[in-house]
């Protein structure tokens, strides 16, 4: 039993540690009768005390808490299966479907697309057909399955990614051939482009008289998709939805891709995935359509999605079957939610109901502290950005006409070829007033919206107060280029003071096992906060500087303690503390040079 790991929340009762360690509740209160410590079997002890007893008897404490944040950071980084690649042992991953999501001009034929694949090319299942829609299916191409997603379009698409999902792993790009490239068709490639997912374009309505294929290549090739015709790299395929025309060579382009992707997942590992949409059924409660992107999701799981959990009652498949279980690339539909989530929440499953309101306190007590960390903004650009050797600000761009975008463009397009060290990605450029859309696309993307003689749309600027995007708006264009100018310098040379907040005294010394040695002091002067860094001194003498590991104030994990407040203080790589050392508390911040 030795070295046994077992997670332990914030705090749990002595009947609940008895049986987390399977080991009589009578033995737990010898142990910590033998620590100074007298509670029943039904009495809460924190973790630090839950830790000493758990140690002493054989385990390895690790607070849960750290492990939700570790599983948060897997659910919200890079595409699933690029994140699943990364992190899976190689043995355990298997092939599973691509997800495909259709975007497009509002009048090119997305639905009608849809519509013809899944009537044509579904799964087959009972009798009966598709008894419900829950905003997803499969298909079945030369016994390959690929899941579409039926999202509303490219503002939906990346609003999901806004929230941290990222379900998708082909866009297909739905043209009319008698149409052309229209301005919404330009903003779903950009907002396509911008997730880093490879582009099919669909080059629907050739049936039509007026269809003009070699026009709509030419404006494709215009926005940057060339076709392969064309010795370019995209595949664009001539489709009707109404005469049934190139529906299998669509397929067929999907799969291609698909091979070069080699999206994989391990069925084995613990389930995660995205929401797609939620809805209220009479009888059934709230029915969460689920996209399981690793793991395999199984009826009876215990679910946690944002703020909402419960334990899944029933799974339905896209044609509105009952399923015991669903595996990468599934879409279901479940019901045993005490809530609403929305779509592009992450989904995981906990060991019960417990642990998911234990972790639902955890993370609404964080969310204070971490709201706005998506945010970005030419001022401070710098410190938010990601380690790595290339550095680039992230721009969507909006001008009154044509006319004025375009000597913008070219003149931030200059300003990054001039700038060796530092790049201008312009996500998306278009005329008209800033919209919904584009702020879901800085949100999702980290960028700023920048205006020439446009205005915001009052839904625009809400979204945007809500998700802290950053729109500068100008009527003088030199102001433009100037603050451009101005973040780019800040990006390339920042300079950081340190800004002492607080010294304290050391007090007293504990030592308490799984933890470590923890500095008692009182707060003479100033405050500390939980994300500062701390020297100890001693007899003038400075003997360690590092980041504060734990800050409580009777026994309670705080973000700050001020000034006349006694508090104990846990700092990294640092145990030899003494009563009468001085701890001074500092943090960093950028200087900003004008």
């Amino acid at each position: 039993m030795a070295n046994t790991s077992i997670e332990l929340p914030n705090f749990i009762t002595v009947r609940e540690l008895s049986e987390l360690m399977g080991v009589s509740p009578i033995d737990v209160i010898k142990q910590l009768m033998a620590n100074g410590i007298m509670a029943n079997i039904n009495q809460e002890i924190d973790f630090d005390t839950a830790a000493i007893v758990a140690e002493e008897m054989g385990f390895e404490a690790v607070s849960e808490a750290e492990v939700v944040v570790e599983e948060e950071a897997d659910i919200t980084a890079q595409p699933m299966w690029k994140q699943v690649l990364a992190s899976e042992d190689e043995a355990n991953l298997q092939p599973r479907p691509p997800v495909v999501t259709m975007l497009g001009h509002v009048d090119h034929g997305k639905t009608s697309l849809l519509d013809v694949i899944r009537e044509t090319s579904v799964v087959s299942g009972e009798a009966g057909g598709i008894t419900q829609h829950i905003g997803a299916y499969q298909v079945n191409k030369d016994g390959q399955l690929i899941t579409f997603l039926d999202t509303p379009g490219h503002e939906a698409f990346t609003a999901m990614r806004a929230r941290g999902a990222q379900a998708t792993d082909i866009a297909i790009l739905v043209v009319a051939a008698d149409d052309g490239v229209m301005p919404q068709t330009r903003e779903a490639a950009d907002h396509a482009r911008a997730a880093g997912v490879p582009i099919i374009v669909a080059m629907n309505k050739i049936d039509l008289p007026t269809a003009n294929p070699p026009m709509v290549m030419q404006q494709l090739s215009e926005i940057g998709l060339v076709p392969d015709e064309w010795d370019g790299d995209t595949m664009v395929i001539p489709v009707s939805a109404k005469e049934n025309i190139g529906i299998d060579d669509l397929l067929e382009a999907i799969l291609l891709v698909a091979e070069d992707l080699n999206p994989r997942a391990n069925p084995k590992a613990k389930p995660t995935g995205t929401v797609l949409e939620a809805r209220m059924e009479r009888g059934r409660g709230v029915m969460a359509t689920l996209l399981v992107q690793n793991g395999t999701l199984r009826q009876g799981d215990t679910l946690l999605v944002g703020e909402h959990y419960g334990r899944i009652k029933a799974m339905y498949d896209f044609q509105g079957n009952k399923v015991k279980e669903a595996g990468p690339s599934t879409p279901v539909s479940a019901s045993g939610l005490n809530g609403m989530p929305e779509a592009g929440d992450q989904f995981q499953t906990v060991k019960d109901e417990r642990t998911a309101r234990k972790r639902v306190a955890e993370a609404q007590g964080q969310q204070v502290q971490s709201n706005g960390q998506g945010s970005i903004s030419l001022e401070d650009f710098f410190s938010r950005l990601q380690e790595g050797e290339e550095k680039t600000l992230n721009l969507v761009v909006k001008a009154d006409v044509q006319g004025s975008l375009e000597p913008i463009l070219t003149s931030l397009e200059k300003m990054s070829d001039e700038n060796e060290e530092v790049s201008l990605e312009i996500l998306h450029a278009g005329t008209g007033n800033i919209s919904e859309g584009d702020v879901m696309l800085a949100s999702a993307s980290q960028a700023v919206i920048l205006g020439f003689n446009t205005s915001v749309d009052p839904i625009a600027k809400n979204a945007a107060n809500s998700v802290q995007v950053e729109i500068k708006t100008y009527n003088i264009i030199y102001k433009l280029f100037e603050d451009v100018e101005k973040a780019m310098k800040g990006m390339l040379a920042p300079t950081y003071e340190e800004v002492v907040i607080g010294r304290a005294e050391v007090r007293e010394v504990f030592r308490i096992r799984s933890v470590g040695v923890i500095a008692g002091c009182y707060m003479r002067t100033g405050e500390t906060q939980r994300n500062a860094y701390a020297r100890v001194i001693r007899d003038g003498t400075l003997l360690h500087e590092a980041r504060i590991s734990s800050l409580k104030h009777l026994q309670e994990n705080v973000r700050e303690v001020r000034q006349g407040f006694e508090f104990g203080v846990g700092i990294e790589g640092f145990q030899k503390f003494q009563p009468g050392d001085i701890i001074e508390f500092f943090v960093t911040k950028k200087v900003v040079v004008e």
